[in-house]
């Protein structure tokens, strides 16, 4: 699946590589866009690994099917040097290839011609990264359960699915037609992946093969394994299945908590539009770690606890009205999997919406209030030490504000706007006009301006491209208010609201001083409303 603005997105790639200061070789390998990554686009993965937990060995291959965009004999697929090529197979021939760091130059004996659908078949083995601190850091994890029986999973956005799967490791391209998942365990326990469970067959070699259906569009680092002696509960809302796999000691635990799931979904499907992957069903499986968005198999890890592991991100009390992770994770499967930037660089495409989806959980059940006093709580978490967007072409986020900054982007721009039925409006038409798509912030930017008539984007640039937030500098002056923004952005505008004598008035505020034509005495008179808007006031 292509970026819908791909000519702009290769400009920004090619010009971050040619400036970057501090990216190497392997990050624009990893990150990057040449040519051999652009000319074909990925159509189907069908995986069928065999997983031997006690060596903590993975074998078997993926079979790669994709559409030939542009005419070339060579292209460019991933899989970490910590895994072994076994061979690559096209037309029944074993196919040439150049490992350059984590990424797989693989050669064709004759040149490919646009419009060609062709696939090819990745054998390789290997152990792979086994992670210190899931999900913060890509790999493996092995575990075991009360019992003692092993307890497997994977968690690897940001590294790279590439190190337990060859891909084509990039946000910028999705297997349009899904995947197939096969992985064969020890007898004794089941895999759970994304997507439509369609059978199991023991192997008679000690091992059984759980095979499992992908039918939309995938990001790579979606893709997931979940190893254990997984007890299953099926539940359904409006004909959308609903299956729980959770350790056989945690299912009274399990039933109670999560019912919070069709609250859930009753909620984002109101204001974000039909969950997008109903024909693959939704899925919460527990894991060791604490989470992630694992499209169609969101990973679950928050020990049957409201918050977050129990405690409350905002610090305000009603973080703990939700399960944070039951919430937050479900939150990506319409911003994340179903919306997709096309570079972590703009990973506040995914994160920063997925942050304010809590504060629309919340708004649902307990209403509007409660839901500001959310958000505003969440401004103690952003440090503003660098941008949000991080550095095109390199495989680089950018600061961890993107989750609570981008939420008080987005509520500072629902009071902008100052009409809830025309910014529920514009939240639904997003979700829906761009599911299924990847997309980049300008992107998001162009279609917030058109959508709401107003040019957001000196605003959108000074929060994401910049670490400071805009400072209101207000003084008096022979007892007027005057008054201007302090920003990196050149040419500022952003309203913003003030109380004075029990009236809000709305001030149209940009770089220069301006005078509010109302007599004042005394500043202190003056309270400016910063849970509307994300801002610094100086007086």
């Amino acid at each position: 699946m292509k970026t819908t603005s791909l000519l702009f997105y290769v400009f920004l790639i090619s010009n971050a590589i040619a400036f970057s200061q501090n990216s190497t070789r392997k990050d624009s390998l990893q990150g990057g866009l040449p040519f051999e990554r652009t000319c074909f686009d990925v159509t189907r993965y069908d995986l069928n690994l065999k997983i031997n937990i006690e060596d903590k060995f993975i074998s078997g291959l993926n079979e790669i099917s994709f559409l030939v965009v542009s005419n070339t004999s060579k292209i460019q697929l991933d899989l970490f040097d910590t895994m072994k090529i076994d061979s690559i197979v096209f037309n029944n021939q074993k196919l040439l290839y150049k490992r350059e760091y984590n990424a797989v130059f693989v050669n064709f004996n004759s040149e490919l011609h646009q419009g060609e659908n062709q696939k090819l078949k990745f054998y390789y083995s290997g152990n792979p990264i086994v992670a210190k601190r899931a999900p913060w850091d890509g790999g493996f994890t092995f575990n075991k359960d009360k019992s003692g029986k092993p307890w497997v999973g994977v968690a690897c956005q940001g590294t790279g699915a590439s190190l337990w799967y060859p891909c084509k490791d990039s946000q910028s391209d999705e297997p349009d037609y899904g995947a197939t998942i096969k992985i064969a365990v020890p007898n004794g326990l089941i895999d759970v992946s994304n997507g439509k469970f369609i059978g199991s067959e023991d192997l008679k070699n000690g091992y059984t093969r759980w095979d499992w259906e992908v039918k939309n569009p995938i990001n790579t680092y979606d893709i997931t394994v979940n190893i254990a002696d997984y007890a299953h509960i099926h539940d359904s809302l409006n004909g959308l299945d609903l299956d729980y796999y959770i350790l056989k000691e945690n299912e009274e635990k399990a039933k109670k908590q999560f019912e919070q799931v069709k609250l859930m979904l009753g909620c984002f499907q109101t204001k974000f539009g039909d969950y997008p992957f109903a024909n693959d069903g939704y899925k919460l499986v527990e894991t060791s770690y604490l989470g992630m968005e694992h499209q169609s198999a969101v990973a679950y890890g928050n020990k049957y606890k409201n918050g977050y592991l129990g405690s409350d991100l905002s610090g305000t009390g009603i973080g703990l009205l939700f399960d944070y992770i039951i919430v937050h994770e479900s939150g990506h499967e319409w911003f994340g999997n179903s919306i997709t930037s096309s570079d972590i660089a703009d990973m506040w495409i995914h994160e920063g919406f997925t942050m304010y989806s809590e504060c629309v959980y919340i708004e649902c059940q307990y209403g509007y209030e409660k839901s500001q006093k959310y958000t505003n709580g969440l401004k103690g978490n952003v440090t503003n030490n660098e941008p949000i967007i991080g550095e095109y072409g390199v495989n680089k986020e950018g600061s961890g504000d993107m989750y609570y900054k981008g939420a008080l982007l987005l509520n500072t721009i629902r009071h902008i706007i100052k009409n809830d039925e025309k910014w529920w409006t514009l939240l639904y038409n997003y979700s829906t006009n761009f599911r299924h798509k990847i997309i980049d912030t300008e992107t998001v930017i162009s279609y917030f301006n058109k959508e709401i008539g107003i040019n957001l984007t000196p605003i959108f640039n000074q929060y994401l491209r910049f670490k400071n937030i805009p400072i209101l500098e207000l003084k008096l002056t022979k007892k007027h208010l005057e008054y201007r923004w302090k920003t990196d952005e050149q040419n500022f505008e952003m309203p913003v609201d003030i109380s004075f004598e029990s009236k809000i008035i709305r001030l149209n505020c940009k770089n220069n001083w301006q005078k509010l034509k109302i007599k004042i005495n005394d500043l202190d008179l003056i309270s400016v409303l910063t849970d509307h808007f994300y801002i610094n006031v100086e007086k």
